[in-house]
């Protein structure tokens, strides 16, 4: 959950486990205001209504906040041009993001099959990241669940954005979800650092 997005990662060899536990926890804290403000603001809406100027400023923010997340860990690791999987998960948030722009002047429902499309793509480049990182950082078991999970809630947001109950409580839960498995990332780091100083 790229989160996402999560949720939304990189591949490199220069990414050190504590860089990676801070920009997780940078991500949950994104993750649990973001969460928050939907909630409180927009949780009511439904497929069929126009998005509020807050429900759009949220939605178009969430993509972008992927690419700033991508930047930071390319930055952190030093990869630059030379990362290809993190130069195509930011274009694709970019393009969501642009994407989104033109989705709320229309309905929820039109700003949920873009968000659908997006979590389903961004997943699948985050399962390509953790399992790429699996020898060179470790405990990327929680970034895997992760992926999948939003490969299949992006399937699902697609093909529910035609309901008329859909609403965007459900992409809440999606970000939620995030959180949880970008904390979940935190400790299975942590763990394995000190198992390693032993």
């Amino acid at each position: 959950m790229t989160q996402t997005t999560m949720t939304s990662n990189t591949t490199t060899t220069g990414t050190t486990p504590s860089g990676l536990r801070s920009l997780h926890l940078i991500r949950v804290a994104f993750s649990l205001i973001w969460v928050t403000l939907v909630v409180t603001t927009s949780a009511s809406l439904v497929s069929t209504d126009r998005p509020t100027v807050i429900a759009a400023v949220l939605l178009v923010i969430y993509p972008l906040w992927d690419v700033i997340a991508t930047v930071l860990e390319r930055r952190m690791a030093g990869t630059g041009a030379t990362d290809r999987v993190g130069t195509t998960n930011m274009a694709l948030g970019l393009a969501t993001a642009a994407g989104m722009i033109i989705a709320v002047f229309f309905t929820i429902g039109t700003a949920l099959l873009v968000f659908g499309i997006w979590a389903l793509l961004a997943g699948a480049i985050q399962l390509v990241v953790a399992i790429r990182r699996r020898r060179t950082v470790g405990a990327q078991w929680p970034m895997v669940i992760s992926g999948g999970q939003s490969v299949l809630a992006g399937a699902s947001f697609a093909a529910m954005s035609a309901s008329a109950t859909s609403s965007l409580s459900t992409v809440a839960g999606y970000s939620a979800f995030g959180a949880f498995w970008f904390l979940v990332s935190v400790i299975a780091l942590s763990i394995r650092s000190r198992r390693e100083k032993r």
